[in-house]
């Protein structure tokens, strides 16, 4: 059996697949490994630009745009290595990460396992997280209403819900899907990634089970450079990094594929608090920016962020009867 097997999924973005998979052959020497590029129905040369330079690589193509959670799980069905990495085409290894993060996860007792990811100019980047109540972390990127939040969890010194950075091994709740390495026989008792999601939050619902049988960590010594939400600015033509955006198609996806992970994981009650969180912003929304403009503060935000806001929580709300019963659904903005 091969030792690991390395997923990326490919939409339009051969640039990025192909710095990916140069770091990933350089920095990789020490154990074998296959790896299988898992195309969304692409519709462009990417194929051929990509297997013409590495054409030893497994190459899945797809007949429609499948996200992440279903493109990564017919790689999984596909692989055979005794560990499985997801790893993002957005991303660069460096200083053999890999073969350093599978040999102390495969001689430990974790289930899963990540690194610390970096942004371009060496920042850190959150990598792993700890899960809140009821996903009550969704609540901070609310415009005024999240930042409220903040001052509060800061004057009772709650604990952040993530790890800002790790210099080593960390134990944590869930893993940045970025680069998420996963034992197959873990995979094998808790299932794949949950197809209902088409993008964001499958990698923590999953986690969530993994969770359940076993402990997870960050390898914070071993580093791999995120160029956060290159691939996905792509896919939905939209700007910035993070998932503080809540105002276009993107912010769209963000929303509810979180309002769909609080309800498998979290329950109906938790679903229903965070969505009258999310209706009630919307005056909060209105009257901040009004103050601010009637005191002759700068806003942070909009009319037209304000407008497009209210129109995703209105398509969430148009999904919630669906989300309530959790029954399989696709949950796809594009």
């Amino acid at each position: 059996m091969t030792e690991l097997s390395i997923i990326i999924v490919n939409y339009k973005t051969p640039g990025l697949v192909l710095d990916c998979l140069q770091t990933v052959y350089a920095q990789t020497q020490g154990i074998g490994f296959e790896v299988l590029v898992v195309d969304n129905a692409s519709g462009d040369d990417s194929r051929q630009l990509i297997t013409r330079q590495y054409p030893f690589i497994k190459w899945i193509q797809l007949d429609y745009n499948a996200g992440f959670a279903r493109a990564n799980n017919i790689g999984i069905r596909q692989s055979s290595g005794s560990a499985v990495l997801l790893l993002n085409s957005d991303t660069l290894v460096e200083d053999g990460a890999i073969e350093g993060c599978y040999g102390e996860m495969t001689a430990s007792s974790y289930f899963a396992a990540g690194v610390q990811l970096l942004n371009i100019d060496r920042t850190p980047q959150i990598s792993g997280n700890f899960f809140m109540k009821g996903g009550l972390n969704y609540l901070l990127p609310l415009p005024y209403m999240g930042n409220w939040i903040k001052k509060v969890a800061e004057l009772f010194k709650i604990s952040k819900p993530n790890v800002p950075e790790a210099s080593g091994l960390v134990e944590v709740d869930w893993i940045n899907g970025a680069f998420l390495m996963v034992k197959r026989s873990a995979i094998e008792k808790v299932g794949l990634m949950d197809e209902d999601f088409f993008l964001y939050a499958e990698e923590a619902e999953w986690c969530s089970r993994l969770r359940r049988l076993g402990k997870l960590c960050i390898y914070g010594q071993y580093h791999v450079i995120h160029l956060q939400g290159a691939s996905a600015n792509e896919t939905f033509s939209s700007t910035g990094k993070g998932y503080y955006n809540l105002y276009d198609r993107k912010g769209l996806q963000i929303m509810l594929s979180n309002f769909v992970r609080i309800r498998k994981q979290f329950g109906v009650g938790w679903f229903l608090v965070q969505l009258v969180c999310y209706i009630l912003e919307i005056p909060v929304f209105f009257v901040g920016m009004l103050l601010s403009r009637l005191s002759r503060r700068s806003s942070h935000y909009s009319f037209t962020q304000f407008r497009h806001y209210c129109g995703n929580v209105g398509r969430v709300m148009a999904k919630s009867g669906i989300i309530i019963r959790n029954k399989p659904y696709f949950y796809k903005v594009l």
